[in-house]
């Protein structure tokens, strides 16, 4: 679709993934051992046959766009993946909302000349064929077509919830509501928008134009709240597109359509267990719809005995990504990171690990995400005592997941010591901090950094040299 552009909200902080966005943006956020959030929205993209694609930045932003220059670029004439931070250009204020990150770049828009403007959020989990949706958008002509799928009514309280008639077009739209409506027939369940939208561009340039005030910047700055309940109340044709008749080429006719909303450490560490299960919903290997990322110059993992007249690695209902070592030692229903090392007798289950961490000899580690370089000392145990491990982890979520910031070392008794650029960026997060209970942490000492790796660098195997 050559006269459609892409504009992808990136700027979103994600408070509600602290401590993982502490230091980064809620897309920037690794996901599946090897990539970041923002990699499948842009794959969908690139799938699906679009080259002309604007990445609105924001909070946190600097990891984020090095992986975006580093790992997502196009060969030019005409095609591009463009970074775009807020640049004020109607002000010296930052983006107030989703539409008004699109009002404050429409130059991009007027720049582009195309008639049509996809603009997504990039902070899913999922696949979407657009280019299918695109073309329905263009057959009903509608000027707005909201991508919509149906949630269970217990969760829809986060989303825009859409009222839709017999013919597909829009007629009530709810933002947030604290009760959500069920879908007719479907009591449990409300139909919501997945924040995805397909506009004509003229129609998308009156309706923030008037929404801003001609201009005074005092207007309406968010699709959902602001901008879809306009367009509805002026008679425009808006449409819905129904994600669950979305096919993506290479799967079955029957596949069932993956769609998750990762905005919480409960959801984002069971989307990560979902990639792990004997038949995973998101299949990440089909070789019709790649999900790009970086390509990273790691050897292949391996699984080893320790030494001589040790037992052998143990790997069970796990993903395990490249460079990581696994060493006479047993990982089960796990997804492991790069560059990972998982020494003698250490037990990690039912846990997320990020690049770079260490799991030292005979800890044993179960329903714990560690941010990328952490180090779990030898015989440390966590998991097993939901109770002690409330009184000893800063981060422990309702359901008992335990979230060890980036860089931290956990020793095998006493509290967490926190590395120092993470114990200052903590400072300015009041949301993180009232969670925090006393004595929880220490702050290193040694002038230890986050960014410093804890994985097989080292090269030892806990009980001797690696074979």
């Amino acid at each position: 679709m050559n006269d459609t552009i892409a504009m992808i909200m990136a700027g979103g902080k994600g408070s509600r993934l602290g401590p993982l966005t502490m230091h980064r943006s809620k897309p920037g956020v690794p996901f599946a051992g090897r990539y970041r959030i923002i990699d499948f929205v842009l794959s969908n993209f690139m799938n699906s046959g679009y080259r002309r694609i604007y990445v609105l930045t924001q909070y946190m932003s600097s990891s984020l766009i090095k992986h975006l220059s580093r790992n997502w670029r196009l060969s030019g004439f005409g095609e591009f993946i463009e970074v775009v931070p807020a640049q004020m250009r109607l002000g010296e204020f930052w983006y107030r909302g989703t539409a008004d990150a699109v009002y404050q770049n429409m130059n991009l828009v007027r720049d582009s000349r195309a008639d049509h403007v996809a603009v997504f959020g990039g902070d899913h989990v999922y696949k979407f064929a657009i280019d299918q949706m695109d073309r329905a958008h263009r057959e009903s002509h509608a000027d707005l077509t909201v991508a919509a799928f149906p949630v269970p009514r217990a969760e829809a309280s986060q989303f825009g919830i859409i009222d839709v008639a017999d013919d597909g077009r829009i007629i009530g739209f709810q933002e947030k509501p604290a009760n959500p409506p069920a879908m007719p027939g479907r009591p449990d369940w409300s139909l919501v928008s997945m924040g995805n939208y397909i506009f004509k561009r003229e129609v998308l340039e009156r309706v923030l134009g008037e929404l801003s005030g001609n201009g005074d910047g005092n207007g309406g700055h968010d699709f959902g709240r602001d901008v879809i309940p306009k367009l509805l109340a002026d008679g425009a044709k808006v449409c819905v597109y129904d994600f669950a008749s979305n096919h993506i080429p290479g799967e079955p006719e029957n596949a069932v359509p993956y769609w998750r909303d990762v905005g919480t450490i409960d959801s984002y560490f069971t989307s990560n267990m979902e990639l792990r299960a004997r038949v995973p919903t998101l299949d990440l290997y089909n070789r019709s719809w790649r999900i790009r990322s970086a390509h990273r110059d790691y050897p292949p993992a391996r699984f080893v005995r320790a030494g001589e007249n040790t037992s052998p690695a143990e790997v069970d209902d796990s993903l395990v990504c490249e460079g990581s070592i696994v060493a006479s030692a047993a990982v089960r229903e796990t997804m492991l990171g790069y560059d990972c090392f998982v020494h003698k007798g250490a037990i990690l289950e039912d846990s997320v690990v990020l690049s770079g961490c260490d799991i030292g000899a005979g800890a044993r580690v179960r329903r714990v995400i560690l941010d990328k370089n952490c180090k779990i000392e030898p015989g440390c145990v966590i998991g097993e005592e939901p109770a002690a491990d409330r009184e000893r982890f800063p981060f422990v979520t309702e359901s008992g997941i335990v979230v060890v910031p980036k860089g931290t070392i956990v020793p095998a008794r006493g509290p967490c010591v926190l590395a120092n650029d993470i114990a200052e960026l903590m400072q300015n997060e009041p949301e993180l901090l009232q969670q925090l209970r006393p004595g929880t942490f220490v702050v290193s000492t040694t002038s230890r950094h986050s960014f410093e790796s804890a994985g097989p660098r080292f090269k030892k195997f806990a009980g001797g040299e690696a074979p």
